[in-house]
């Protein structure tokens, strides 16, 4: 048995079961995050504790805290920021939106290994939660399925699929691969490069890559294309050129998973005495600021991070108020500039 001298709180019982306020608070309210061997050891303290549950405090707890959780994920970058640029330029949006919404926005690095899943519902430092940056889907799929079945309100940027638990809001990435291609295609470009990793867990890059390809075999091009694998990294798109250009003929045209990869492409040919675009056309894909000051200027494909801000926060605020919502994909568009050359 227990004794304490005054009136016992959560936090002598955290102390005393070994575990954190939050696993308290999860286990006396015997969420299935916690296991049963620590619900059972915390429950027991609290029993010889004769703890009580401040049931103004709880029912404080359940009202909304008119604030959004942006939840940023780890993502390979060449500085020190781990943050991918294209999100950054969300980020601008999406803060707008809320505070045209009259809510708070919480931004929060996160790593995938980190207790993300339960912290915000139980300690309601937000009334839903936005991801964005997420990386694989598979690395993580158990949390958010987690989120799902305990009733926590959440919208992630990232291609809708149906074995993805939640509403997603993204980008029509095949329809962008597509796009780009045509045009490479309409300016007499006949045989490709794809710099970016195609596999199931990268499925943006991979939707990409399928909207190229598939666009080369209604053409009659699809032998003239090589692939190369490459994450969103400039260091990455740098490697795989080097690779392409000491195992395989230069093609006319290089079709980048993003605008990271299609920077470290223009650097390695740049540096392999090879002119864009008389010699081969580039293109990237995320019109990320810096893709218009590039030497020569980046040909991309946009995705509209304004209109996607827009749609998180309000897709999260419907849902927040028990309204209907859906998945939502925009559509892409090409930015024309001069690494792919002209008519």
């Amino acid at each position: 048995m227990v004794f304490m001298k005054e009136k016992a709180t959560s936090f002598d019982i955290a102390h005393l079961a070994g575990v954190s306020q939050s696993t308290v608070s999860r286990a006396l309210n015997n969420s299935p995050l916690v296991n049963q061997e620590t619900r059972d050891r915390v429950q027991r303290i609290a029993r010889e504790l004769n703890y009580k549950v401040d049931k103004n405090a709880s029912n404080l707890r359940k009202q909304k805290s008119s604030t959004i959780a942006l939840l940023l994920f780890e993502d390979p970058t060449s500085d020190d920021s781990m943050i991918n640029p294209f999100f950054l330029a969300m980020l601008g949006s999406i803060t707008r939106a809320c505070a045209q919404a009259n809510y708070d926005l919480l931004v929060s690095f996160q790593n995938l290994e980190d207790d993300w899943h339960a912290e915000y519902e139980d300690s309601n430092k937000a009334d839903g939660i936005i991801l964005l940056g997420y990386g694989d889907y598979t690395d993580y799929q158990n949390k958010v399925a987690q989120l799902e079945s305990q009733g926590t309100h959440f919208v992630r940027w990232g291609a809708p699929d149906e074995a993805h638990p939640g509403v997603s809001i993204g980008c029509d990435n095949y329809q962008g691969g597509q796009s780009i291609t045509e045009h490479l295609i309409a300016l007499g470009k006949r045989s490709f490069a794809f710099i970016g990793d195609n596999g199931e867990h990268a499925p943006e890059f991979k939707a990409r890559y399928n909207g190229y390809f598939e666009t080369l075999m209604a053409h009659g091009l699809d032998k003239s294309s090589v692939q190369e694998n490459a994450n969103s990294t400039e260091d990455a798109g740098s490697e795989a050129i080097k690779s392409l250009l000491q195992n395989k003929a230069l093609p006319q045209a290089i079709v980048c998973a993003s605008d990271l990869i299609a920077m470290g492409v223009l650097r390695a040919l740049r540096q392999a005495k090879v002119n864009v675009p008389d010699d081969v056309a580039v293109v990237g894909y995320d019109n990320i600021a810096v893709s218009a000051y590039t030497t020569p200027s980046l040909t991309t494909v946009q995705q509209n991070t304004k209109l996607a801000g827009e749609l998180l926060v309000n897709t999260l605020l419907k849902a927040i108020n028990n309204e209907e919502v859906e998945d939502y994909l925009m559509p892409a568009d090409i930015i024309i500039r001069q690494s792919c050359g002209s008519d």
